[in-house]
């Protein structure tokens, strides 16, 4: 069984490219990325959002592919933005790598990240019940 993205009748539709919830399949592999920044793999942390934002996003994947995992895999995203300015751009990157994928999504706003260079910073819960 594959994780299943559901839609309960008794509320609106998403606002966006996401599922209200997800249901994972039992004996699934769970895994759990920590909060990815914008760093690229040399230690860099580009001043524009648009590449910070696919570094977050390219980190992330990094840990799901050295776990046997793919995008399709992704039941749940935490999305932390420094400006809502960048919301619409964040937007089209995430649907850039998501795909047709609709894990549950949670997007928030904060004062700030660990150092005031980072705009952006991305979290993944994936599951699979794939072998091998």
């Amino acid at each position: 069984m594959e994780n299943r993205a559901f839609y309960p009748e008794k509320m609106q539709p998403p606002a966006g490219p996401y599922a209200h919830g997800v249901e994972i399949p039992e004996n699934a592999k769970i895994t759990y990325t920590a909060g990815q920044i914008g760093v690229d793999f040399d230690g860099n942390i580009p001043d524009d959002f648009d590449s910070q934002a696919r570094n977050a996003w390219n980190n992330c994947l990094a840990i799901l592919e050295h776990n046997r995992l793919r995008i399709s895999d992704v039941v749940k995203i935490t999305h932390f933005l420094t400006d809502p300015a960048h919301i619409p751009a964040y937007n089209a990157i995430r649907e850039e790598y998501l795909g047709e994928n609709r894990p549950t999504s949670t997007l928030l706003v904060v004062a700030g990240l660990a150092t005031p260079k980072l705009l952006v910073e991305v979290e993944m819960i994936a599951a699979s019940t794939r072998k091998g």
